[in-house]
């Protein structure tokens, strides 16, 4: 499997059964493995993607036709397309491979490069918040985003750091953080892998990004129509499961997005109970597959649910 392959794209292609001729929207474009699995069965597609370096993948497939790219976020699908007008929505969460990749993109920490992690090329990038952020604010940041520990003891560490030159480089970071958690002694993974997860939640709002994006995707399918979404960590697995569940009627109240309503009739249906996981071969020709989770569900003819005023 190559680095820009989809992970779990078998499974969101039966989750989705796209059929010739329909709509759907490839909302995490990246290197576009779901757009041309899409296009292939005959589908037109709207990617979307605020990355401008995937213009060139883009760009293969406009000449095939039936397809076009947003350069937006996936959370803005509801104001390009109407309601109830899309026949499915796959949303491949996180980074993408060739992200990573790039050392100058700043998401790896295990490749030096300046620490921007900004996944458009505006807006505050990693070192912005690093060195400027209050230390009670990172600490916030790395325990919320990061499910960090000990975020209060890393902050309070690279707040005294900055003091002496600011932060500029990943592996400057990264090995700040394995300091002040007194190495690695044996860990499996890198002792700032939290922190590196959590800056990259905040720098690109992706939490919020994710939530605006459910509902929107809600919005714009039709009856019938199929929601497919991939994660690769806890927190965003947890907003898609407890989404889903909400909007299947399989909680006993409303969530905070919108009030409880003995009215509110479930607005998806849930494909499969419990999300599914990558295959051992899977994983297997690509390691970064091991922590993705697939959650599916179909649009019901219930009107959309409404936000608390």
């Amino acid at each position: 499997m190559s680095g820009h392959e989809s992970v779990l794209l078998a499974e969101v292609m039966e989750a989705l059964r796209p059929a010739p001729g329909e709509h759907v929207i490839d909302g995490t474009f990246g290197a576009g493995g779901y757009s041309r699995a899409l296009l292939a069965v005959g589908a037109q597609v709207t990617a979307f993607d605020r990355d401008p370096v995937v213009q060139p993948f883009a760009d293969a497939l406009v000449a095939q036709g039936r397809f076009r790219l947003v350069a937006a976020p996936f959370s803005t699908m509801a104001e390009v397309f109407g309601e109830g007008s899309i026949d499915g929505v796959a949303l491949d969460l996180g980074v993408s491979s060739m992200q990573f990749d790039e050392a100058e993109r700043g998401f790896s920490l295990m490749r030096d490069g300046p620490l921007d992690m900004r996944m458009s090329s505006d807006g505050p990038s990693a070192a912005d918040l690093v060195n400027g952020a209050p230390q009670a604010e990172l600490a916030r940041i790395f325990r919320a985003f990061g499910e960090e520990r000990q975020a209060g003891r890393i902050a309070a560490r690279i707040v005294r750091r900055r003091m002496e030159r600011p932060f500029e480089r990943t592996a400057d970071l990264a090995e700040t953080v394995e300091n002040a958690l007194g190495g690695r002694r044996g860990a499996r993974i890198h002792p700032a892998t939290r922190v590196f997860q959590a800056l990259r939640i905040a720098v690109n709002d992706e939490l919020s990004e994710l939530e605006a994006g459910l509902v929107a995707a809600e919005r714009t399918l039709k009856a019938g129509g199929r929601l497919a979404v991939v994660t690769f960590h806890s927190l965003e697995d947890r907003i898609v499961k407890t989404f889903l569940a909400e909007r299947a009627g399989l909680t006993p109240s409303g969530s905070r997005h919108v009030p409880p309503s003995a009215t509110s009739k479930p607005s998806f249906r849930l494909i499969h109970r419990g999300a599914r996981a990558p295959s051992a071969a899977e994983i297997a020709a690509n390691p970064r597959a091991r922590s993705a989770k697939l959650r599916a569900a179909e649009r019901t003819t219930a009107p959309l649910w409404r936000r608390a005023a």
